[in-house]
């Protein structure tokens, strides 16, 4: 057997808009999203093996292994395909875990690709997303990249306009905030918010909007402080990305970022300075 190798670049993204139109019968929320890849990511090598079984090696020790995405995507396409051999999954983790940026549906979009090149099973496009949907409300947007509008569940995703913006500034307090909680503290009562369409017509940082950030921030007053923070200290705007707890902070100008990164830093909040990254795939 032909020991073959693939390496991949798993990239995180942030939720320039996210509105929540509503609860659905069943039991999650109809949202509204604008999602963009950033220049973080995960790398990730899969090599094929003789072994009928799935391996996960990892710098984290943050999940055990049937709880993974990468674990539970492989073996439903095992299942699924009846692939007979195995593969070995190096995972170098740079994305935070549970911060809102995606890591783990971005993962599992990678480990969709990849097993189906390194498995000889080349799945079409409609059976990559529906693999990806049956997972996890995020990873269809991974398979595609790039800037895209997500609505349903944020699985039904369609291209749009890159959406360029630089000097981001993100910062995480150093605590998990599941996408369950989130909602859960949520109120999506409010009337839809409008700012997805000005986004559109005008990449201005200040129409970027977080519908879950109003009742994380009233439970983790940290949050709170921090957004605070960061806009009254020369932020245009600053939201939660995704569930949280990762800040997003536009800034105007490089210099910010600097003051910003050596505040928290010294604090010791992970933090990273980033831009929205078009599609490379």
């Amino acid at each position: 057997m032909e020991m073959k190798k693939q390496k991949i670049k798993s990239y995180a993204k942030i939720n320039l808009f996210l509105d929540i139109l509503g609860k659905r019968p069943d039991g999650y929320h109809n949202i509204r999203s604008i999602f963009s890849e950033i220049d973080l990511f995960d790398e990730i090598n899969f090599t094929l093996t003789k072994k009928d079984d799935v391996t996960i090696l990892t710098n984290k020790d943050f999940v055990s292994t049937k709880d993974n995405l990468i674990y539970k995507v492989a073996i439903l396409i095992k299942d699924r395909y009846k692939v007979s051999s195995g593969v070995e999954v190096e995972l170098k983790k740079n994305i935070p875990i549970a911060a809102g940026l995606g890591g783990g549906s971005s993962n599992a979009a990678a480990t969709i690709k990849a097993l189906s090149s390194i498995w000889d099973l080349n799945i079409n496009s409609d059976e990559m997303h529906e693999i990806a949907s049956s997972l996890g409300s995020d990873i269809n947007f991974f398979l595609e990249g790039g800037c895209q509008m997500g609505i349903g569940r944020g699985e039904q995703v369609s291209s749009i306009p890159p959406i360029d913006l630089s000097n981001i500034f993100l910062v995480n307090p150093g605590f998990g905030i599941s996408s369950k909680e989130a909602y859960q503290l949520a109120n999506y009562s409010k009337p839809p918010h409008m700012g997805w369409q000005k986004l559109l017509e005008n990449p201005d940082p200040t129409f970027c909007f977080n519908a879950l950030e109003e009742g994380i921030s009233n439970k983790y007053t940290e949050i709170k402080e921090i957004i605070s923070y960061l806009k009254n200290n020369g932020a245009q705007n600053a939201i939660l990305s995704g569930s949280g707890a990762t800040i997003i902070a536009f800034c105007p100008d490089e210099a910010t970022v600097k003051e910003f990164s050596k505040f928290y830093s010294e604090k010791k909040y992970w933090n990273y300075v980033t831009k929205t990254q078009r599609s490379t795939r």
